[in-house]
This record gives structure tokens, C-alpha cells and sequence, in this order.
């Protein structure tokens, strides 16, 4: 038996950094008599995985390129040249191997090309950034102590120049390499002056006995209409010794029933002999057409197996796959494991609408979701930065992200965190229109200069993640197709099986698996979509013309108009994105915390015209001249960063759910999907973002999650009329709406409850006119809430949405006079901790009186959202706690009753000083934020964080009616 288990260790500690041409000793020399000491110069502490501006900002020597302009200090890697960036990096590791055991060295990323060296010996790390690489040291490891390991990373060969107008792609040159496009810069994102050149991704040793795995496929196929699956697995062992290997090659599969228990599903093994030296494919079980009946087949068959669903659609149910090979004389040579997801995904282009039509499990799906670049510009990626960035996705109710063809390919821990939540991923492969042909200059008409190099990396990430229930389509480039060949390979390479062609029929398994019919999991993928490019065959015009977009701001009930936009699944529409204040000060020095300037112009209409620092980080202006009056100024005109960002707060809410109930609206009738432009920046930017790069969430963010909702009242911004959206599978009956209007002094002018009524699956119901501004004595600006509930039990609210609207040639001006009038509340804060996490439950209710309170009666008061959670049940950390006690109660007894206005909750360290410039803990998920109370509502709000040691937190309330903030815990 062996001596030391087999299995993977990272290498992600004890890396040392230098510049190639500070370091006078060659590879061999480093890694037997010269090796570094420790950090000192020319030696510094690496950031591994990381990028090598990333290990010079974690020492220091350049400043923050993410910090107001301080980008403009760095050395661009076009002035200095490649070798400027060219760095050596150094560790060490220990090691205790038998005489009959193997080690690979496995790097899973790097940034462009590298040399190896280990104890004296050399290998190469060929060219590509989105290809893995391993490496069999068995040779030349010291097998019982330490090895002395360097790593020489070159940057991409073809860097490129920035012009100095900027541009999209700079000079374009980035296209001749098969790397990310976004570094030269776009028009939403600075330059990475080293191009991203590092050692990116996990560093890894892997220790085997004589035979090791290499990327299995699972696939699961489904008949008996989703009553029945089958598990196909197909996996690649590799003999690495000189004898025959008898092995025993066991599946394992077993499902989750809590933390600390799982249930053995299925427990098989298969007894097969590899020849010395030999890779073979493997699939399991190995049957033939005449065994298909026989008790071999069904060894891997599910009855009823639990389902992978979206978001919103569904659970989230996730099986464990553990494969293992045992060899006769030694024991267990090698294992994996990855968690899997029963679910089926099909996309076909709709013929009533002409858009893309996703379906899952059979359930057809509407796509409200974003476009991702990619986490952050440094590549400091972290499975715990994933898991905030994909949470906040699934918390906005989305259901896709596109992850756009200048950045990655996304990485295991991205889609971890996605099969985990729901979230559907397009990925696109490394072409953009701007760098690949369609570009200004035109250049790279033939794409990358190495296709066999492109092919490489693409068919490799089809490996490392095809084995993910959330990945769901397959794209050749943004705003273009690859070249000929590439893309006909990729049709090729990506062709469906016959079982995952998109039909109505009931499948039969033992008909489809036919002798002309190989098993699905012998395939590179074979289950979901190849499309060659983002604006074809289903998506924006389906042709390739440039039909995506807008990406700026709109007027909010134009996404409601007809002529709004013409096809049925636009990829790319963006808008603004202006972070809050604190964030503007802790990423800008202070001449970057003044506010555009407004200049008015002879058509009346206003231009903003922002500061320096602020064009920099590419601010997207809040008017468009000749078409969109500026929506801040609409609030009256900002005094001070404060002012402009609460009002730029408010135009975030309203912009973003007016997108998505704009095209909500017209669900299947003319669109079947959107994703915004974009949900987040890579870096600290100013645009199109539903979060910063710090992890705060804006206002827009919870517009999203409202519009979103899977079922979910609104009111049509264009016709008036109030819908109900039923995006699910089942119809929704005995429900109503309540419908009441507010005024800023907290009358109810106006108050409706519809007749019960029924909302069908997957439609959009139009159910009422909101006729008040048609009456006599309307106010110029009002309040609207809706609530939809169930008439059975009207204590339950389905879906809530709450407006503030203005008559026709109105704006919102008097909603200054309500700025400085406080409304009584009352708080109450309940807590549970767990180590470092805190869960917190906020009970904020508006104590106003108002004359209309009879009318109202229990309906309006008594509410509670459906989707709350109560103290007793698991919180959004994930922790299931016992009945939290009551921490603080608050109360504000003001004498001015009225409707509590966009309220805010913020989480700080009570250990900061008063005068730090940013005292958040970041980042915090909230169940609901920038929320209003009109008299007598309550709402319950649920907060979760992280917090260090020795940080006391404290919970803030602000809004409009509250610019002092209030300590309610």
C-alpha cells in the first residue's frame, strides 16, 4: 500500500517575486545553489495566484491603479517593454514519495508563457492564458525533502500600445495572443499596465500511484419525462508505469440531506487492464445495446432524482461524484470528486419573437440577468470574492451571466458558486468585434495569429468546466465570430448529441442510445449550444449587425414603448452606475469628490460635464441632451457629493427596474430574455454597476431584485395599467391587489382593492388601470404601493412595489420640501452571532397616523412578505440559529407624520475612528435595502456580514428623511 495518500496540495504561500532583469542567477543556479534568502531586494513577497502588478501593489512600489488617477503613474508595459514585466517567481516545498508513486506540477492558468525550473532541471510552459498545464516531475523531485522551484513568466507577446484617445481594445494588438482583450482598455475600464502577466491561477502538486484520472465527463440523460435519469461518465486513465495496472475503477454518488449527513445513492466498480505506458478513455458502465435491459445498466439509473433548477425556478440540488482507481499491489492511485446537477438545458430561436428561447427541465425560462468581465482587473480571485459576487447575482433575482468574450474563462470556483445559486452562465471564447476585425482601425481580421493555439485553450476550458449544471451556452466572441476555421471547429468540436437536441418529443433511452449513437459523455460536451457569436442566431438581430445597446441613460418609461427595441433577446443594454458617497471618497482624493458641473443648454436640456478623475473612471452622465432631461437635476439640483449621490441613488432604483419591468412586460410576446450592461466593474468605474468594486451595493441593485421577482405587480410606466407577472410554472390564483396613493404629507388620496383574480403561469396579466393621475385634484408628485396578495390569507404578501411618480411635465422638485421632515419609526433589532458571522433581523415600522387609517383597516398593516423569513427559520448566512433575542429597540416620536422615504441600512466598524473616510464592513447581503414605509407599515429586513477579529460592528439607518444617521445596533 502506498506510504503517503495521493492527492492535490496548492502551492499558494511562500512565493517570492522579482524582476528577470534584477536577478543575475539563471534558472538552474536558483534552484540548486542561488536561491533566494527571503524578501529582500531584488526579492519581494508574491501575490500567487496573481498577476504581476498585483505583487508590486502588495509591496508597495506602485500605487493603486484602481486610486483616482494614480493609474497614470504606473509604467505602461508598451513604454517600458516586456521584459520590464517579465518576472521570476520562487518557493519551495516538501516532498516524501515511494519508489512506485508519481508527481505532477499543475498550474491551471498562467499569464502568457513561462519557463520551469526545479532543482536544476528546465521545462517549458508553452504560450496561452487560458490553457492548463502539467507537468510529470516524478524525475527530477527530491522524493524525501525539499525542492527548489522557479518560475520565469513572460507577458503575452503582443501587448499592445494605448492610443491616446483610449479606445476600445487600444491599439488592438492584444488580439494577436490568445489572452483577455479588456487589458488594453475599454470605454468602461483603464489599462492594465502589465497586461495581466503572472501566474494567475492555482499552483498545484498532485501525487499518484501508477495510474492517474484526467477530466471526466458526467452527463445525465433523462426520460420517463423527467421521471427517470441516467448518470454516462467518461474519464481518461493514464497507466504512468512500465507493468500492466489491474484496477478497479469505482463511482460513487451520494446526495446532501444536511450538513452532516449525506445518502448513498450509487456504490459501483468496474475491473478493467490498462497496458504499461498507455492513456486509454474510459466509459462506465461499458455496456452494449444487448445489455441495456440487464441489471449492469441500471446500476446508474435515478428514479426521480432531484432536479438542478435556476434561480427562481427551482432548488438548487446539487449531487456528490466521487471517482476512484484502486491497483492491484498498491491501493488507491488516484480520486476525484465535483459536485453535479441533474438538469437539462436546451436553446432554440423563437419563432414568435425571433429571440433565443432557453429551457430547463423541460420549463421554458425568461433570462433577466447581466454581463460579467470578470471579478477584478488585478485577477485577485478568491473563491470567497466569487461567493459574494454570485450571491449579490442571485439576490437581485437574476438567472444568467454572460461572461463577455474580452475577459475569461471564468474559472471552477465562479461556477462553483453559480451551480450553487442558480445562476445560468453563458461563456463567451476570446474574440471581440473591437480587437477581431470590426474594430476602429480595422485590425486582426483573422482573429488570433496561432488558431491551433485559440482551439487549444478553447477545447481545454470545455474540459475544466463542462462538468457544471450552470454553464449553459457556448459563444464564439462578443459582437463577432471567430475566424472560419476556428469556428467551424467549434461547431464541430461542440456539435449536440442526438439526446440533447432541442424537441417536444419523450425520449427513449434505449432507442437513443443506439449503435449509432455514442454515449453523450464520450463527447467533448454534446449538451449544451454552440452560437458563434453574441448578436446571432437568436440573439440582438440574429444577423451580426451591431442591434445591441443602448448604454446610457433613458427616459423610465421608454423601456415600456413599442418602438423601445426591436428584437427578442437584446444582449447588452446598458445605463448609469454611480456608487454612494463614502465609496467616491475612499477610491478618489479629494479634487475627484466634486460633482459635474451642469450646464444648461438653448434647447433647455442639461449637460453634465464631470470632473477630471471621474472621466477617468469613465462616468456615465445622468442626461443625454436632445433626448433625456437630467434625471438628478429632476430631484432639484445636488449641492455636494452627498446630495448628488443620494439623488443618483434614487435614478439608479428607478432606471433599473424600469429596464426590467419594461421588458418583463412583454414576456414571450416580444422578448424571451435581457442581460444589462454590465451588473459590476472589474475596477473602481463609474458606470454600469448594481455594486462597486469595494462589494457596496447601489440602489439599482434592489431595483433589480424588485423587478425581477419571479412573481412580481408593477405598473406599466407607458399604458398606466397594473400587471401581474407569473414567470413560474403555476398558475396564481385567489390573489388581489391593493392599490393606494400617497402624498408627502401621508394622506391616502386614494385606495383600491381589485377583485380576486388569476394570474396564469409564465404570463403577464394586465389587471387595472392606475387612473389617479387622470383625477381632478392629483398631485403633482405622489406615492404608489402595490401589494398583490392572497385573498384566503391577506396577511401574506406575494409581491410588494412601491413607486414615486410625478404628473406628465412634472418632476420630483417637491420632494425637496419632504428632504428635511422626520417621520416616526420604531426599530427593533434582533441578533445572532456565530463566530464571526453575524445575523441580524431589523424590524423597522412607521408609527404615523393618518386620517385614512380606518379605510385601510388590517390589510395595509398586517402584511408580511411571503418570502420573509421569521426568526425561528435559517437566516441568509446559511446558519441555522436559535430564536435571536431582542438587542435594541428605537424609537422616533417626531411630531410630522408621512411616508418614511427611501431608508437605508449600512453596516460599520465601531472601531474606526470618526474621521476615517470609509468605516463600512464590506460586504453585507441584505434582504431588501432603499426601501419606503408609507403610515402605519412595517417592514422586516434581514442582514448578514463577516466581521475580523476585534471588529465591533454597528448598524446604520439613514434616508431621505434622515440625514443623520441612526445607530440601531
Amino acid at each position: 500500500m502506498a506510504a503517503v495518500m495521493v492527492g492535490k496540495t496548492l502551492l499558494d504561500s511562500a512565493w517570492l517575486a522579482a524582476r528577470s532583469t534584477e536577478v543575475e542567477a539563471t534558472g538552474v543556479l536558483l534552484t540548486t545553489t542561488m536561491q533566494p534568502s527571503g524578501p529582500s531586494p531584488p526579492w519581494m513577497e508574491a501575490a500567487i495566484p496573481g498577476t504581476v502588478l498585483g505583487t508590486l501593489l502588495k509591496n508597495k512600489l506602485v500605487p493603486d491603479p484602481f486610486y483616482g488617477l494614480d493609474n497614470e503613474s504606473i509604467v505602461d508595459i508598451a513604454d517600458s517593454g516586456r521584459e520590464y514585466y517579465t518576472f521570476w517567481f520562487f518557493t519551495t516545498f516538501e516532498s516524501k514519495l515511494t519508489g512506485s508513486q508519481h508527481i505532477d506540477l499543475n498550474f491551471r492558468a498562467i499569464n502568457y508563457s513561462g519557463e520551469v525550473y526545479l532543482n536544476g532541471h528546465q521545462k517549458i510552459l508553452p504560450k496561452g492564458m487560458f490553457r492548463r498545464h502539467s507537468l510529470d516531475i516524478t524525475d527530477i523531485i527530491n522524493r524525501n525533502g525539499k525542492n527548489l522551484l522557479a518560475i520565469l513568466i513572460h507577458p503575452p507577446d503582443h501587448p499592445g500600445t494605448i492610443p491616446p484617445e483610449g479606445g476600445q481594445g487600444g491599439d488592438h494588438e492584444i488580439g494577436k495572443d490568445v489572452a483577455a482583450q479588456y487589458v488594453e482598455g475599454w470605454d468602461w475600464m483603464t489599462p492594465i499596465r502589465d497586461r495581466n502577466t503572472g501566474i494567475w491561477d492555482e499552483v498545484s502538486i498532485s501525487i499518484t500511484g501508477p495510474v492517474k484520472l484526467a477530466d471526466p465527463h458526467l452527463v445525465s440523460s433523462f426520460f420517463d419525462d423527467y421521471e427517470r435519469s441516467y448518470l454516462h461518465t467518461t474519464v481518461d486513465l493514464e497507466n504512468k508505469s512500465s507493468l500492466p495496472a489491474e484496477c478497479s475503477l469505482t463511482i460513487q454518488v451520494t446526495a446532501e440531506l444536511d450538513e452532516d449527513m449525506r445518502l448513498l445513492e450509487h456504490l459501483q466498480s468496474y475491473e478493467l487492464l490498462i497496458p504499461p505506458g498507455t492513456l486509454i478513455t474510459y466509459t462506465i458502465p461499458p455496456v452494449s445495446i444487448l445489455q441495456l435491459k440487464a441489471a449492469v445498466f441500471l446500476r446508474l439509473l435515478f428514479d426521480k432524482p432531484n432536479l438542478w433548477w435556476p434561480n427562481g425556478m427551482g432548488k438548487q440540488h446539487l449531487y456528490n461524484v466521487e471517482l476512484s482507481v484502486d491497483v492491484k499491489g498498491f491501493g488507491e492511485s488516484d480520486s476525484w470528486s465535483h459536485q453535479f446537477g441533474f438538469r437539462k438545458i436546451e436553446s432554440i430561436i423563437d419563432t414568435a419573437t425571433g429571440g433565443r428561447l432557453f429551457r430547463v427541465n423541460g420549463q421554458q425560462i425568461f433570462i433577466r440577468g447581466g454581463n460579467w468581465i470578470l471579478s477584478d482587473g488585478l485577477l485577485r480571485l478568491s473563491a470567497k470574492r466569487y461567493m459574494t459576487d454570485i450571491k449579490f447575482h442571485a439576490d437581485m433575482n437574476f438567472n444568467m451571466i454572460r461572461c463577455w468574450g474580452g475577459g475569461l474563462a471564468e474559472r471552477p470556483e465562479f461556477y462553483h458558486y453559480c451551480d450553487v445559486y442558480g445562476i445560468l452562465v453563458w461563456q463567451e471564447f476570446w474574440i471581440t468585434g473591437d480587437c477581431d476585425g470590426r474594430g476602429i482601425p480595422i485590425s486582426n481580421p483573422n482573429g488570433p495569429l496561432d488558431h491551433d493555439l485559440f482551439l487549444l485553450c478553447a477545447r481545454d476550458t470545455v474540459k475544466l468546466l463542462r462538468n457544471h449544471a450552470s454553464l449553459a451556452l457556448w459563444v464564439g466572441g462578443n459582437e463577432q465570430t471567430p475566424p472560419e476555421d476556428i469556428n467551424t471547429a467549434l461547431i464541430n468540436d461542440l456539435m449536440l448529441h442526438p439526446l440533447f437536441k432541442c424537441s417536444d418529443e419523450t425520449y427513449n433511452l434505449a432507442e437513443d442510445l443506439s449503435e449509432e449513437s455514442d454515449d453523450p459523455s464520450q463527447y467533448l460536451d454534446g449538451t449544451r449550444a454552440y452560437v458563434q457569436g453574441s448578436m446571432w442566431d437568436g440573439f440582438a438581430n440574429g444577423k451580426g449587425d451591431f442591434t445591441d445597446g443602448p448604454y446610457e441613460i433613458q427616459n423610465p418609461e421608454d423601456f415600456f414603448k413599442d418602438d423601445f427595441y426591436q428584437y427578442g433577446f437584446n444582449p447588452e443594454v446598458g445605463s448609469v452606475g454611480i456608487p454612494v458617497a463614502t465609496t467616491i471618497r475612499a477610491t478618489m482624493p479629494p479634487e475627484g469628490w466634486m460633482i459635474p458641473s451642469f450646464q444648461k443648454l438653448s434647447t433647455g436640456y442639461i449637460e453634465e460635464i464631470p470632473n477630471p478623475i471621474w472621466d477617468y473612471h469613465k462616468y456615465i452622465p445622468y442626461s443625454k441632451p436632445e433626448k433625456v432631461h437630467d434625471q438628478i437635476e429632476a430631484y432639484g439640483h445636488p449641492k455636494d457629493l452627498d446630495d448628488f449621490c443620494e439623488k443618483a441613488q434614487l435614478v439608479n432604483y428607478v432606471q433599473y427596474r424600469a429596464l426590467l419591468e419594461g421588458w418583463t412586460s412583454r414576456m414571450w410576446t416580444k422578448y424571451t430574455g435581457v442581460l444589462i450592461w454590465k451588473t459590476q466593474n472589474p475596477w473602481t468605474g463609474l458606470r454600469g454597476q448594481f455594486y462597486d468594486h469595494l462589494h457596496d451595493q447601489t440602489a439599482g441593485f434592489y431595483g433589480c431584485r424588485s423587478a425581477a421577482e419571479p412573481i412580481h405587480v408593477q405598473l406599466n410606466l407607458s399604458t398606466y395599467y397594473i400587471e401581474v407577472v407569473n414567470t413560474t410554472s403555476n398558475e396564481l390564483s385567489d390573489v388581489a391587489i391593493e392599490i393606494s396613493v400617497w402624498d408627502l404629507d401621508g394622506a391616502c388620496p386614494y385606495y383600491k382593492v381589485t377583485e380576486k383574480f388569476s394570474a396564469p403561469a409564465k404570463k403577464v396579466s394586465p389587471i387595472v388601470e392606475m387612473n389617479y393621475p387622470k383625477s381632478t385634484n392629483a398631485k403633482p408628485v405622489y406615492f404608489l404601493l402595490l401589494k398583490l396578495f392572497r385573498v384566503s390569507d391577506s396577511n401574506i404578501i406575494i409581491s410588494r412595489n412601491f413607486y414615486w411618480l410625478h404628473l406628465p411635465d412634472s418632476n420630483y422638485n417637491a420632494l425637496e420640501l419632504h428632504h428635511g421632515k422626520k417621520v416616526p419609526l420604531k426599530i427593533t433589532s434582533h441578533v445572532s452571532t456565530t463566530e464571526s458571522t453575524y445575523n441580524i433581523q431589523i424590524n423597522v415600522h412607521n408609527t404615523s397616523k393618518n386620517s385614512n387609517s380606518s379605510i385601510l383597516g388590517s390589510l395595509l398593516n398586517n402584511h408580511k412578505n411571503a418570502d420573509s423569513s421569521s426568526m425561528d427559520e435559517k437566516y441568509d448566512g446559511g446558519l441555522q440559529c436559535s430564536r435571536p433575542k431582542i438587542s435594541r429597540i428605537i424609537e422616533i416620536n417626531e411630531a410630522d407624520p408621512g411616508v418614511a422615504f427611501f431608508l437605508h441600512f449600512s453596516v460599520h466598524s465601531a472601531n474606526v475612528e470618526e474621521t476615517a473616510v470609509d468605516t463600512r464592513i464590506l460586504p453585507v447581503h441584505y434582504s431588501d435595502n432603499y426601501f419606503s414605509l408609507v403610515p402605519g407599515e412595517e417592514l422586516t429586513i434581514n442582514i448578514s456580514f463577516e466581521v475580523s477579529e476585534g471588529i465591533t460592528p454597528q448598524v446604520l439607518l439613514a434616508g431621505w428623511n434622515y440625514h443623520e444617521e441612526i445607530q440601531v445596533y
